[in-house]
């Protein structure tokens, strides 16, 4: 819509590198993990042994995610290799959700002519609301996952958690939790996008029709809602490693049998 609200689902392409072109969601995406990677660096050389307020503030930040972790998983060496990821998962898509509310993202930007017709193309985009970027992420849960649950049992074990043949209902159930597993993908990604989305356009419309005071309170739930979605986005990818990583229920159905053998045996 020329001089009024355009919404595309496809982020458009600022320059192409060769035939790979850089979108404004990529440039947010690499700003972002630009940001993090020098605050990480600055707040690491900062530390100290006997730490200030905002260091207690920031072990406290780290610790209590990493307790979760430890205490979801039921391991410390699998926790020490997981968290790291989980909590990057976190932070990016936390920063990249609170970046896409600045004041100058998809407000900055270039004309250029799109045939024959100017089109002003956003400088920075809100990265979750390409559907590239939340696929992205979901395709490094989804590996990590699959890696988690291959370290912990092996390939030919944990692929017979999915494909059985010890009875026909232990084989559709198979193939249904193989399915489910590949499911992840979309809802991992159409999660994320879907809600960024929804909520930046809601915004761009009331900032059409009503931009001063109204579009606050929506800025503010976008806010909160930017948290929700990455909390949600490394929560489940923890729990699907929890639940990749334990055994079956065919093949637990004998531990309280044996554990309750073992009590009996010993109680005698």
């Amino acid at each position: 819509m020329h001089g009024g609200l355009s919404i595309h689902l496809a982020a458009p392409a600022l320059f192409h590198i060769g035939t790979v072109p850089v979108t404004n969601t990529l440039v947010t995406a690499i700003t972002v993990s630009a940001l993090l990677i020098l605050a990480a660096f600055f707040i690491g050389r900062s530390l100290a042994l006997r730490p200030s307020g905002f260091q207690a503030v920031l072990e406290l930040l780290v610790t209590y995610p990493y307790d979760l972790v430890r205490e979801t998983l039921g391991n410390d060496r699998l926790a020490e290799r997981v968290f790291p990821l989980v909590m990057t998962i976190f932070l990016f898509v936390l920063s990249v959700n609170w970046f896409g509310l600045l004041p100058f993202v998809a407000s900055v930007g270039v004309n250029e002519s799109i045939r024959g017709v100017s089109e002003f193309i956003p400088l920075f985009y809100p990265g979750a609301t390409d559907l590239n970027m939340t696929l992205a992420l979901a395709l490094i849960a989804f590996f990590t996952i699959e890696i988690a649950g291959i370290a912990t049992f092996g390939m030919v074990r944990y692929a017979g958690k999915f494909i059985t043949f010890k009875s026909p209902l232990a084989f559709m159930v198979g193939i249904i939790e193989l399915i489910s597993e590949f499911v992840r993908l979309i809802s991992f990604s159409f999660r994320l996008f879907g809600n960024i989305f929804a909520g930046k356009v809601l915004v761009l419309v009331i900032m059409l029709f009503v931009p001063f005071v109204l579009p606050v309170p929506f800025l503010a739930f976008e806010v909160f809602v930017g948290f929700v979605q990455a909390a949600i986005f490394a929560l489940l990818t923890l729990f699907f490693i929890k639940i990749a990583i334990e055994e079956s229920h065919e093949e637990g159905s004998s531990l309280p049998e044996q554990a309750a053998n073992g009590k009996l045996h010993t109680a005698t």
